[in-house]
């Protein structure tokens, strides 16, 4: 090969290589978006816009979780060196902080990023905010940008709505939609319906400079969304019966659940000791919660849903019910109290089912279940109560003992209706008898329940028959009220056997020798039935009521820890939250009074 033919080679290696660069430079700047975005990411950032969380209003719109106005101040380490230091003593003063919190806060900052912004001071008040805002300028590097807090004015319902703060590594690990810093529902409704509340985040694009100082609008603003707010939720509570009900329920321990018993519409759930809501929200939160959490008295339990108890003698009216519509006995079946085989207590000694409820006759319950449980059609104790139990276990769940009530409360425990696989596990099968399991007959032994459960039951009394499923949303948004919410059950027991029943719930409270004769409310017709659950603690007083007996528009129960008999605290407190309902207002002054004195521990006989 000659020089010449060696020079047009070399020659044509160098264009095909300059043309090689050059295709790959079009490609990478015109076609790759993967360098397209790396390229955005130097010169474009996009700043996240947070939506305005969803309200929750109360039944009459009157305003339980609203937003308010807070600020965080971020920090860039690099703005700070660039402009020469700043004056830590006087930033650490208005910010409210020790030098040392703040000294901390910077090392913080400075590990995460020195040329991008974090969060020094978290949810400063709108107020406080106010003061510094004017002195900000004052040092290099730190900005503020607005921050919603969720605030419960009333300081209500605390149990129920929940709680909302900053999400955590587990939140951001299961959920790509989470950053460092934002918030979400933690429990209650404001985690059940956290995606409802929260709306859709909104997208402002900008150019920074190399230094990531704000330059202008990424292409004149045309790339940007504003955020779409949170749906707002109403509730069926009535916020003055809940108010009413944490009052009264003050220095006790124990629980008030009412419900609307046409609708399942909850009215109030109270769980005592509460808390205020707000006591979560803010810097002071650990602090607040760390408190709370070891408070003797467990304020963040919440009673109405997560308490179990034993339903005592209320559970009475169910075997009745039960028991007369697979005509085991009639409402004019007699039984004599033999206390040889239960103790009881009261001078009845042969009642008749109505009679029975109203004097909580333990011997007569006793056998009523006897009579469904050891039938007799096998000829061995043990085959029966093994083949019976079953049923009579579907029976009782047929009343939403058990059951999750539907699910609309994801926090809620069922309780237990103990049935043949469970005493097969504890006794061995073919090992135990109704001589075994009797205690059950009287709301005793394994059956465990909770308030909401047992304000559900005075439901199904009220309506003779059937429960629609708890629940306490009225309405979210533009989406209205789910469907689910309105089914019904029926127990399938006729209706007419409930008739006995409810008579016997008035005597209960108008007969003189009624165990809830303070549960009257005057102008009312109240049906309810005293409980007296056994602790070794010191007995739990328990009412379930409704009312008025033709066409109640209230059903309840009442829990009250440690404070002996039904008809001595829970009944009154009963009565006056259904004065307070149907009546706007109360006029039992001396029940009242006589309640809202009593406190944690009780006395060992009534006031």
């Amino acid at each position: 090969m000659n020089l010449r033919e060696r020079q047009v080679v070399i020659g044509g290696i160098f264009v095909l290589i300059t043309l090689i660069f050059i295709g790959r430079l079009i490609q990478m700047q015109l076609y790759s978006s993967e360098w397209k975005e790396y390229a955005a990411r130097l010169t474009e950032e996009t700043e996240q816009l947070e939506p305005a969380r969803g309200l929750m209003l109360d039944r009459n719109g009157q305003i339980l979780l609203n937003n308010m106005a807070g600020y965080d101040i971020w920090f860039t380490p690099r703005k700070c060196r660039t402009a020469g230091g700043l004056d830590t003593m006087a930033f650490a003063e208005i910010l409210r902080m020790t030098p040392a919190e703040l000294e901390r806060e910077f090392r913080r900052a400075e590990a995460y990023a020195s040329y991008r912004p974090s969060i020094i001071r978290k949810q400063i008040p709108a107020e406080h905010f106010a003061r510094i805002a004017g002195e900000l300028y004052r040092f290099p590097g730190a900005e503020a940008r607005r921050r919603t807090i969720r605030t419960n004015p009333t300081g209500l319902a605390s149990h129920l709505v929940g709680e909302y703060r900053e999400v955590d590594q587990n939140d951001m690990a299961s959920n790509s939609r989470y950053r460092l810093g934002d918030y979400k529902g933690k429990s209650g409704l404001e985690l059940q319906w956290d995606q409802a509340l929260h709306g859709k985040r909104g997208i402002r694009h900008h150019i920074v400079d190399i230094r990531n100082d704000y330059r202008a609008p990424a292409q004149e603003g045309l790339l940007d969304t504003l955020p779409t707010p949170g749906q707002d939720i109403q509730l069926t509570l009535d916020l003055d019966l809940q108010a009413y009900g944490e009052n009264i329920m003050a220095n006790k321990r124990g629980a008030i659940v009412a419900i609307e018993p046409s609708t399942g519409e909850v009215l109030a759930m109270v769980s005592a000791p509460s808390y205020a809501t707000d006591l979560l929200t803010g810097r002071e939160r650990g602090s607040n919660y760390d408190s709370l959490l070891n408070h003797p008295s467990k304020p963040l339990f919440n009673r109405t849903l997560r308490a179990t108890y034993r339903p005592g003698s209320i559970f009475k009216m169910i075997q009745g019910l039960i028991a007369l519509d697979r005509g085991v006995i009639r409402p004019s079946s007699r039984i004599y109290c033999d206390r040889n085989i239960i103790g009881c207590h009261g001078g009845h000694t042969l009642d008749n089912l109505e009679e029975a409820i109203v004097h909580s006759c333990n011997p007569y319950f006793h056998e009523v279940m006897k009579r469904m449980i050891q039938d007799g059609s096998s000829g061995n104790i043990f085959r029966d109560a093994h083949n019976n139990l079953g049923a009579w276990s579907e029976s009782i769940r047929a009343f939403g003992m058990g059951t999750n009530l539907g699910g609309h409360f994801p926090a809620l425990r069922s309780g237990t209706v103990p049935d043949t696989t469970d005493y097969d596990r504890m006794y061995g099968r073919k090992r135990w008898a109704y001589s075994t399991i009797y205690s059950i007959s009287i709301g005793e032994g394994e059956l465990l329940t909770t308030p909401i459960h047992m304000a559900n039951l005075a439901a199904v009394l009220a309506n003779r028959g059937h429960y629609v499923t708890p629940h306490v949303i009225q309405h979210i948004g533009d989406l209205g009220k789910p469907e689910e919410m309105n089914q019904r059950f029926d127990t399938g027991i006729d209706p007419i056997h409930f008739e006995t029943v409810i008579r016997a719930m008035a005597q209960v409270v108008t007969a003189e020798d009624g165990t809830g004769s303070r549960a009257q409310v005057p102008g009312f017709d109240v049906c309810g039935k005293t409980g007296t659950v056994q602790n070794s603690q010191g007995n739990h007083s328990v009412f379930i009521a409704f009312a008025p007996k033709n066409n109640p528009q209230i059903a309840l129960s009442v829990y009250v820890e440690n404070a002996g008999s039904g008809g001595d605290w829970a009944a009154p407190i009963a009565s006056l939250m259904i004065e307070r309902y149907l009546n706007g207002t109360v006029e039992q002054r001396e029940k009242e009074d006589r309640i809202l004195q009593a406190t944690y521990p009780f006395p060992e006989s009534p006031l």
